[in-house]
């Protein structure tokens, strides 16, 4: 109920039309799956008379996904469904399991875009994988000393440029991700800004929930009674800290594709420094967070 009071009040303010995406959702527990406002359930579910959860239906089955599972995916026919555990199954306080909820509902979104199957499919990379496991498996170069050592220098030039913001910070980003881009193979290219653009972006979204949250959203008395409630403006700050904090000490042998996140909501932030134009155009740029050429960076594909 708090995820979606919270989500009701600030998701457009987040990010441009994120109330159009679906949002339904299946809450798992140690016995029992609970599906909120899920369209085109399948058998097994049984619907739970009078239970409304901000005002979508209930329906409930025995489990079947793993407690702590955290991900999005079109579980139940097309429609992209965010798949999440408790906070304790998480390990996530109560106040960022909620603006978790919303990075999930980012990537509804995403997801939920008519050109979005497309585009993926486009980039190549599947390799005959139709389970969708290709994007958390995909053979990137983590431990060549080379894009280590590329990542690295664009990443903390990344957290420079954030807190110092600048033209020329930006361009020295833009000029240092352009030289990581360039030593990579194509495949590895398109891998790393599609991560970028999908899960990086979802962790700024997060970010940025966190921080309008702590602007003015009051949760219930109830839920600021949990015994691990944190202010949004405690969490915000400490969310941010880790973003900076994994881009001034870059460690992509050892995080591997966590290291995109990072990455990719530390671009986010450095756009936001020209303007919110950027977030208009995202879901038609797919998988490409390059400036507008104005900035003066030419940017590769």
């Amino acid at each position: 109920e708090a995820a979606y009071a919270l989500a009701a009040r600030i998701q457009d303010s987040v990010w441009p039309g994120l109330s159009r995406a679906p949002f339904g959702t299946l809450y798992v527990d140690s016995t029992r799956e609970f599906a909120v406002g899920v369209e085109g359930l399948p058998d097994g579910f049984v619907r739970l008379a009078g239970a409304r959860v901000a005002g979508r239906e209930v329906a409930v089955r025995p489990r079947e996904f793993s407690p702590n599972l955290l991900a999005t995916f079109p579980a139940f026919g097309r429609t992209p469904v965010i798949i999440i555990g408790s906070p304790e199954a998480t390990r996530k306080s109560s106040t960022a399991w909620i603006l978790t909820l919303l990075h999930e509902h980012f990537h509804q979104l995403q997801m939920a875009d008519t050109a979005y199957v497309a585009a993926v499919q486009g980039l190549g990379l599947a390799r005959g994988d139709s389970t969708g496991m290709w994007m958390l498996n995909f053979a990137f170069p983590y431990d060549s000393a080379g894009v280590q050592s590329a990542f690295a220098a664009a990443a903390r030039q990344l957290a420079a440029a954030i807190r110092s913001p600048s033209p020329a910070g930006r361009a020295g980003f833009w000029r240092l991700y352009d030289a990581l881009l360039s030593g990579l193979g194509p495949d590895d290219r398109r891998y790393l800004i599609f991560q970028l653009w999908q899960e990086g972006v979802s962790r700024y979204v997060e970010l940025r929930a966190a921080e309008v949250a702590a602007r003015g959203f009051v949760p219930s008395e109830a839920f600021r009674s949990l015994p691990d409630y944190r202010p949004c403006a405690e969490v915000a700050g400490r969310m941010r800290e880790a973003i900076l904090a994994e881009l001034d000490a870059p460690d992509l042998g050892g995080r591997r594709r966590v290291s995109f996140y990072a990455f990719g909501a530390g671009i986010g932030l450095l756009l936001d420094q020209t303007g919110p134009g950027w977030r208009e155009a995202y879901l038609a740029r797919k998988f490409d967070l390059r400036p507008p050429r104005r900035e003066g960076v030419r940017g590769l594909r």
